[in-house]
């Protein structure tokens, strides 16, 4: 068991350092480091087994005895211990694949990038992109990417003038302190991601919770008593991500990048949303149409709402107007000072909470990682951490007034995070309600830009939907205000055409499903039949499943694609 010294802290930067200390102390009395020769070519895990690696060796000693007497009695045994040891290598691979898809059953994105790293092997990084001073480059891409639209922003900034449309009955002004209970529920309800920066693997840190669980209780009730972030949780480890494989691996611009936090903050955030999602569902604080990040919503339950809405508009004859709006970098340009303000004025957090927040929010910094190599730390002047917990939540929270904005023009409206859908229904010959749609988006404009975010105008897009001929009337209209439009829009991964028959759609769905299975089709030889069986869920029924509410009056023509793929 590990014990830490018997010392009262009055900090939580002392305690984070004590607990850091501790268990390296612990780490290196009991693993000291080492060094170790380790070959170019490693094997694969299956084969790191005691068992094998024992059976190979008696597998080598018969192939030697029967190179060597040349009988045919040594050839039938070499023969017997081969079989044998191919069948163990067969079993030790599948227990290991089917352990991988066990424990990421509910974790699509592993289960993706295990059956692509097995159909199609990861080519190696190029060698220009593994040295420091590349990454470097990497860290002034991405910071001027972002201050670029900020300077943007700023040129036409003008100052916000909505207003909280109710006073705060109740405010939170502290996070309650947690028992252990709590903060052992807590990390087992995290995902077992590791940060370079974690002293210790988080797989290893839930299999010692116990001993170190009195230590982890009390550095985040330090933190939350204290209204601090500590200030090492705060660093973010960013590493490129290309886009596509098929982009070229040396323009920055193909690369996003992918942020990872230390598990402790990751800690200390959920403990702290969970009490907020609380306080705000209790207060009833939420959008009641924003779906992002919120209990029993999800992109289904939005778009189910907007559907409906337009399908009734239709069957009453009259034509719906979808604008998709899209916001550039939106969660990396959010203004701290105006969150704050946010959660204070139109939210009801104040005290100590606030102050928690604040240092949550403020000096943050991040560095970039391609392989062994590492950039120097950029500070982080702007934006919710990206890969935190907090972090949709608090953009959600930042969007709050747009709402109260959009309601004003007498327009319709669904959120999800960062993808605002408005939309508006007119009868032919009724031009009214478009002209407020025009002016709703150059308020939103104004307010986004008021609020240091901006549109994307290239990806904006306008969609008619209902009665045909009506159709034509509206879009001559909206050309007129030259307001480009589509016949076929994607919303939230689904592709919506003005008929509303889903057929684009469901032609995605089909061309997606078949090339999965074309996929796991690949490497059934390696795989057992259960495990075959989970990835057609996880790939096939999942895609099936998504948004399948929206399905309902489809033609028998499409249910039966559908049911083909099934």
């Amino acid at each position: 068991m590990i014990r830490f010294e018997n010392t009262t802290f009055s900090h939580v930067e002392d305690l984070l350092n004590s607990y850091t200390s501790s268990v390296l102390n612990v780490i290196d009395a009991i693993a000291p480091v080492t060094d170790k020769l380790i070959r170019n070519r490693q094997k694969p895990p299956w084969r790191n087994n005691d068992s094998v690696r024992a059976q190979k060796r008696e597998c080598r000693k018969a192939e030697r005895r029967w190179r060597k007497s040349k009988l045919q009695v040594h050839y039938d045994i070499y023969k017997q211990m081969l079989c044998v040891f191919n069948e163990t290598l067969r079993r030790k691979r599948e227990m290991h694949f089917s352990e991988i898809i066990n424990n990421s059953s509910n974790n699509s994105r592993v289960l993706f990038a295990t059956v692509s790293r097995l159909t199609n092997p990861p080519s190696p990084l190029p060698l220009e992109l593994i040295s420091t001073s590349k990454c470097n480059i990497f860290a002034l891409f991405f910071n001027d990417k972002i201050q670029g639209i900020k300077q943007t922003i700023n040129c036409t900034r003008q100052i916000p003038t909505l207003q909280p449309s109710r006073k705060h009955l109740v405010e939170l002004t502290h996070v309650t302190p947690v028992n252990d209970i709590t903060v052992e529920e807590t990390i087992s309800s995290l995902s077992s991601s590791t940060c370079c920066l974690d002293v210790l693997p988080t797989k290893f840190l839930k299999s010692v919770l116990s001993s170190l669980l009195p230590q982890l209780t009390q550095l985040v009730n330090n933190s939350l008593q204290s209204g601090t972030f500590p200030r090492a949780l705060k660093i973010a480890v960013i590493k490129p991500l290309l886009k596509k494989s098929s982009l070229d691996v040396m323009v920055l611009n193909n690369y996003r990048p992918i942020s990872n936090l230390p598990f402790l903050g990751k800690i200390i955030e959920k403990v702290v949303y969970q009490q907020l999602t609380d306080f705000l569902m209790l207060n009833n604080y939420f959008d009641d149409f924003q779906s992002g990040f919120r209990p029993h919503h999800s992109t289904e339950t939005a778009l189910i709402k907007v559907t409906n809405d337009i399908r009734l508009n239709t069957d009453a004859g009259r034509v719906s107007v979808l604008v998709l709006l899209d916001l550039s970098a939106a969660f990396d340009t959010v203004d701290h000072v105006i969150l704050l303000q946010r959660l204070e004025d139109w939210i009801g957090i104040s005290g100590t909470a606030l102050k928690w927040f604040k240092s949550y929010l403020e000096d943050r910094k991040y560095f970039i990682e391609v392989g062994n190599c590492v950039s120097d730390q950029m500070v982080l002047t702007c934006g919710v951490p990206q890969g935190s917990i907090l972090g949709p939540l608090l953009f959600n929270l930042y969007m709050f007034p747009l709402g109260q904005l959009i309601r004003s023009n007498n327009v319709s409206y669904h959120n999800y995070a960062d993808d605002t859908q408005i939309y508006i229904s007119l009868t032919a010959g009724e031009y009214g309600p478009v002209d407020s749609l025009c002016s709703c988006i150059d308020q939103i404009t104004l307010w986004m830009q008021n609020n240091s975010l901006q549109i994307n105008s290239g990806k904006t897009e306008i969609i008619i939907f209902g009665p045909q001929k009506q159709r034509e009337s509206v879009s001559s209209h909206l050309e007129s205000l030259s307001l480009k439009f589509k016949n076929q829009v994607r919303n939230l991964g689904v592709i919506m055409d003005s008929d509303l028959n889903f057929n684009s759609h469901i032609k995605s769905i089909t061309s997606s499903a078949f090339y999965h299975l074309k996929n796991i089709a690949r490497i059934k030889g390696i795989m057992s039949k259960p495990d075959l069986e989970r990835l057609i869920h996880s790939f096939i029924s999942s895609r099936l499943d998504y948004c399948n509410g929206l399905f309902t009056g489809l033609s028998k023509r499409a249910v039966r694609q559908l049911q083909y793929i099934s």
